[in-house]
């Protein structure tokens, strides 16, 4: 029998898919009006219980007891109506819909005659996005939402359901500082009217912040509960990858050489101007910056994404014209985007294919066939180098972590050999240990001479990581600097929120 003070109790519970035991007979408690996180390294099973709890996938044995009773054999749907909702780390709305119709999509307000009531939708968002102090209009187009206001949308989507237990999966990746603070003062405001919440991330200091109590897990098995009060950062580390992680960010010195990349007064029409750097053979170059302050738009131009207004780009000490992703990687660039599941993978195809699609005509024979055996061997040696934890090169891409999805979006691009490599947020809503995975296999390429350029929006990261650091602030640039012990987070965020600007205005 479940106790009363529980909202929620899952016991024992297993989930097999074919081929992997995803979880292994876990446990969780959740209180009311309790703010609870889950921990652990990508492939530990946060998610994967969490779609049990919700009705995407069936448990494959184990009870869950919600507000002291048994549910199962349930949907999506049902889960709803019991009071559960979710907020996916994958973010997936209708395009070419409103705010207001991706809200109520289902279940919108009807007339007496049974017509949609627009005016009734509109005031009724209204009310939902006052909630989460967003000021938009409720008719405007998710497509011309920016991904940190798309994530605040279904936010606000999730407390439209008036649910009393919320999941929230990886809800601040796409979020900067000042929306990351008005999520945790709606998440406490929910705790008060004794809502309970449950918080996935990796940021463990988002966890210290806002969270009451944090459960661990660790390949598929349950680890541990833990008060917030009761643990430091470095036991959390130890108990989700069963190691002390005494370095996270294993910078390795290597001999930096030439200029490879020379970039001269590009700008972009309405989103950058003036932009000018240059990063050499064996360096990791550091672009950090706030949302909106033009990082991705610079390097989805230097990769022929966008096409430049005007400036030079030169690579070896020749000009170049770069107006497609083909141009760039004749090139010999490579780039690993921001959005993995918007524009990286494609989560129906398999491992296998995901790593060679960038790359098939490298695998033609002479009879312009595929020479699957040559390509099978490659990519076996990508799994086994990069550590990508897969049960065979034939499973899905939707069936991998996110750790796992990101290496294999790194392998697609190093089979073409690339001697620029460009990382938009290259470890966007993967776990510590996964970090460091990334982390080391980043310095490895800078170690063979290639030019790593690495955008992020995480300030330790892109310091941990980076020889020299290009700070943006809307459009401009704020300032390049040599990452000596010297420069700190303080005086990067000084320039990336345009102080320096200001003060030389006065």
């Amino acid at each position: 029998m479940a106790e009363e003070k529980y909202i929620l109790q899952m016991k024992n519970i297993v989930k097999t898919f074919p081929g992997v035991k995803a979880l292994k007979g876990v446990d969780l408690n959740v209180r009311y009006g309790e703010i609870h996180a889950l921990l652990g390294e990508n492939g530990a099973g946060k998610s994967t219980l969490m779609k049990c709890l919700i009705g995407i996938h069936p448990k494959t044995s184990g009870d869950i007891y919600f507000e002291n009773k048994v549910i199962d054999n349930f949907n999506t749907a049902d889960a709803l109506k019991m009071g559960i909702s979710m907020i996916h780390q994958e973010l997936s709305p209708i395009e070419h819909r409103s705010i207001m119709e991706n809200i109520w999509l289902g279940r919108e307000p009807r007339t007496k005659l049974g017509f949609i009531d627009h005016n009734k939708m509109y005031e009724q968002t209204r009310e939902v996005l006052k909630k989460i102090d967003l000021d938009e209009d409720p008719r405007t187009l998710m497509s011309d939402l920016t991904v940190a206001k798309i994530q605040m949308i279904e936010i606000a989507k999730a407390i439209s359901y008036d649910a009393k237990l919320i999941i929230m999966d990886e809800p601040t990746s796409a979020l900067a500082n000042k929306e990351i603070k008005q999520l945790f003062k709606i998440m406490r405001k929910l705790k008060e009217e004794g809502k309970s919440i449950i918080y996935i991330s990796h940021k463990l200091e988002e966890i210290t912040e806002v969270c009451d109590i944090v459960t661990v897990y660790r390949d598929g098995e349950y680890i541990g509960t833990k008060h917030i009060s009761e643990i430091e950062i470095p036991d959390l580390i130890r108990m989700m990858v069963g190691r002390s992680i005494d370095e996270l960010f294993p910078k390795v010195d290597c001999n930096i050489g030439d200029v490879k990349l020379k970039v001269n007064n590009l700008c972009l029409e309405d989103s950058f101007e003036d932009v000018c750097f240059n990063v050499r053979k064996g360096e990791i170059f550091g672009i950090a910056g706030l949302v909106g302050s033009g990082r991705t738009e610079v390097i989805e131009t230097l990769f022929g994404l966008r096409k430049k207004t005007s400036g030079q780009i030169i690579i070896d000490e020749q000009e170049v014209e770069i107006n497609s992703p083909e141009d760039a990687k004749v090139k010999k660039m490579a780039l690993l985007t921001e959005d993995r599941r918007l524009n990286g993978i494609f989560p129906m195809l398999s491992v296998f294919q995901n790593i060679t699609i960038a790359n098939l005509s490298q695998y033609e024979n002479k009879f312009k066939l595929f020479d699957h055996r040559t390509a099978t061997k490659d990519v076996e040696e990508y799994i086994d180098s990069i550590k990508i934890k897969t049960p065979s090169m034939h499973q899905s891409m939707e069936n991998l972590s996110g750790g796992n999805q990101q290496k294999v979006l790194v392998a697609r691009w190093l089979m073409i050999s690339p001697e620029i490599l460009i990382m938009d947020e290259p470890t966007r809503g993967i776990d510590v240990g996964a970090k460091a995975e990334i982390y080391k296999l980043i310095g490895s390429l800078a170690e063979q001479g290639k030019s790593v350029i690495m955008v992020s929006s995480e300030l330790p990261e892109v310091m941990g990581m980076s020889d020299r650091i290009m700070v943006m602030h809307e459009g401009k640039v704020s300032g390049i600097f040599d990452n000596t012990k010297d420069l700190t987070q303080e005086k990067t965020m000084y320039y990336a929120t345009g102080q320096r600007r200001k003060d030389k205005a006065m």
